[in-house]
């Protein structure tokens, strides 16, 4: 008898939405992000892009999102919550159609659905928190939340790494007391997976910063391996020193694979992969990741 049994918690990623398509896939693409994750039995959407073109891919995919679980989402940006509305009419759709009524939960951090500015043009949620609290049991934290055993929500990403801040000039936000302050994106998490080959960290656009995430996955899920990021990372026109320290963090990661898109300009991916395993990544990909042996 083997001294070690592999858990059957491993972890499915489909990508339902992403600036590109795989080739010949016959899904459509959109600039914004969607992430179906499977794992201990539970189905977890991560983001819903920019409209409810996620929602049609699934299908097309044969995907039941009604039997969804929970919902996260990586930030309150248009791009990754344009999509939440569509959502609530389709499991609203398919509750009168005779599905079983239940409450899903809803996790992401406390500022999400506050009203948010980019260069004076609204660019928060487009789904108020009371009509996400009216459809979705909401779970807002600033901390960790651990979805699965292997599997955490990592809140707010302390910010290490100088080289990654930027400055909140054109991006406003409004807070509680009616005040308006530059935003600096506090809202923005990421997900962690322990995998049996380390982390495995899903990003939305890392507007904390790739480096920030990941530094901040391995402590809070007491593991130094990363085997695989994928998600945006926000390097559209980087400083060319920002993303050479980038480049240089990730190289010492020594990743299996990295799958940056969405927000990822093609320059970037060129420089990235000059120090990382960079993989082809869109909609329609679907990738596997075993869970940790136990004894």
């Amino acid at each position: 008898m083997p001294d070690r049994v592999h858990m059957t918690q491993k972890l499915t990623l489909t990508i339902l939405a992403e600036n590109t398509t795989l080739t010949d896939s016959g899904l459509q693409g959109e600039p914004g992000l969607s992430f179906l994750i499977e794992t201990a039995g539970k189905m977890i959407l991560f983001d819903t892009g920019l409209s409810g073109l996620f929602i049609a891919n699934a299908e097309k995919m044969g995907i039941r999102l009604s039997d969804l679980d929970c919902l996260v989402l990586s930030h309150g940006h248009r791009d990754h919550t344009g999509g939440l509305g569509p959502l609530i009419h389709h499991l609203a759709q398919a509750a009168a159609a005779g599905e079983p009524a239940r409450v899903r939960e809803l996790v992401a951090h406390p500022r999400c659905f506050r009203p948010k500015e980019k260069d004076g043009k609204n660019n928060g949620s487009a789904v108020s928190e009371d009509e996400a609290r009216r459809n979705f049991n909401l779970r807002l934290s600033s901390g960790p939340v651990r979805l699965t055993d292997n599997l955490v929500f990592l809140g707010e990403i302390p910010r290490l790494f100088a080289f990654e801040h930027t400055d909140p000039v054109m991006r406003k936000i409004h807070l509680p007391d009616g005040t308006t302050r530059p935003d600096e994106l506090l809202d923005d998490s990421a997900l962690a997976f322990r995998s049996d080959r380390g982390l495995v960290i899903i990003t939305g656009c890392s507007h904390a910063g790739i480096c920030n995430i990941t530094e901040y996955a391995r402590e809070v899920c007491n593991e130094t391996r990363v085997t695989d990021i994928i998600g945006g990372f926000h390097l559209l026109s980087p400083d060319p020193g920002r993303l050479a320290l980038t480049a240089e963090y990730l190289r010492n990661l020594h990743l299996a694979d990295l799958h940056a898109c969405h927000c990822t300009s093609l320059a970037a991916k060129i420089v990235l992969a000059g120090s990382c395993p960079v993989r082809e990544t869109g909609v329609g990909m679907r990738r596997e990741y075993p869970a940790p042996f136990r004894s």
